[in-house]
């Protein structure tokens, strides 16, 4: 068996790497599909799911890196916290199923390194984030399309709670490197381009 597992930056491009590796590799691929499993297992809406898994849960945790957690007595996150143990099992059960597979963002590097993942990290620079991320705005009603100086708050937002995530569950900056086995600035690829280079780097990774 093996994994990879996806870690990026928001508007980095990360979770379109990781569904065209899948395809590439021919590989079982989990993203959102991880949001769906945990919504019916609940019986929530799946949208609901993604904003509280938004929320990063984790920083309500007094954790040990890669071992135990211990959940505080906080009012109001009782659900939550019922929702990252359960992500936290569906990426065991993920991965105990045996089945080659990519599996982007969910802090999977850190949950299943037991299982040896192949851990790639998609980053980019600010600007071409904000380009790629006004991309997507232009493909919503007009109505629901945010500014740039929104755009650049949230992406700002989301880079401050994933780093802090990241030094909870890792005990490491979020600027260390040697988390993750490989880095990818996507900066200036054609994505599809990009996976491809990927995919056939991890074959050499998987081989040693």
């Amino acid at each position: 068996m093996k994994i990879i597992t996806v870690s990026r930056q928001f508007g980095s491009g990360g979770r379109e790497l990781g569904k065209r590796l899948s395809d590439t590799l021919g590989w079982d691929y989990y993203d959102r599909e991880i949001i769906q499993a945990l919504a019916e297992d609940q019986g929530l809406d799946p949208e609901y799911v993604r904003r509280m898994l938004g929320t990063h849960g984790w920083n309500h945790y007094q954790l040990t890196y890669r071992s135990t957690f211990r959940q505080p007595h906080l009012h109001g996150i009782s659900r939550q916290t019922e929702i990252l143990v359960r992500q936290r099992e569906i990426l065991q059960e993920i991965a105990e199923a045996g089945q080659d597979c990519v599996i982007v963002g969910r802090d999977a590097d850190v949950i299943l390194h037991a299982f040896k993942p192949f851990r790639i990290c998609v980053c980019a620079d600010l600007e071409a984030r904000l380009e790629r991320c006004m991309r997507y705005e232009e493909k919503r009603a007009p109505e629901e399309r945010m500014t740039e100086k929104e755009i650049l708050r949230n992406i700002r937002r989301i880079d401050r709670d994933r780093k802090r995530t990241r030094e909870i569950l890792t005990g490491k900056t979020a600027g260390d490197a040697s988390t993750f086995d490989l880095t990818v600035n996507s900066t200036g690829w054609e994505i599809k381009k990009l996976a491809e280079a990927v995919a056939e780097y991890s074959g050499h990774w998987f081989e040693k």
